[in-house]
């Protein structure tokens, strides 16, 4: 910026506020004290600016993170639906072929659930088939 471009006003600061300019103003590679100001003072805005930008823009990044959220719900649920009509179609396939009397239902439950919870929900054909040839 050249020098008749800028306009002159009062400036009152308290004496510590000129000794921080005093002596900060040259390790900010700045030529005068008053360019150490100006920078100071844009930096100021800049900061302000950005302030107004978290607030505007933090409530956009959470309603996108909802809206991301709730679509992936959707997704995961029609996904369980399939899950459960097919897991529900062999269940009466296998209930059709096999004639299992109540108490090794209940023993099949229980085992189930245990194993399961021990395995964290992380089911694999290959263990099952492992599993009831022990």
């Amino acid at each position: 910026m050249a020098f008749e471009n800028k306009a002159k006003f009062p400036l009152w600061v308290y004496p510590q506020t000129i000794e921080n300019v005093r002596t900060h103003y040259k390790h900010d590679n700045c030529k005068s004290q008053s360019e150490f100001i100006e920078k100071a003072i844009a930096f100021y805005i800049g900061y302000l600016d950005e302030e107004r930008s978290v607030n505007y823009i933090s409530p956009m990044i959470t309603e996108t993170v909802k809206s991301t959220i709730a679509g992936t719900e959707q997704r995961l649920s029609r996904l369980l639906f399939k899950v459960a009509v097919e897991l529900g179609k062999i269940s009466n396939m296998l209930a059709a072929v096999h004639d299992i009397d109540d108490e090794t239902l209940r023993q099949l439950q229980s085992m189930c659930v245990n194993e399961v919870r021990r395995i964290n929900g992380i089911i694999s054909y290959e263990d099952a088939v492992e599993f009831q040839k022990e």
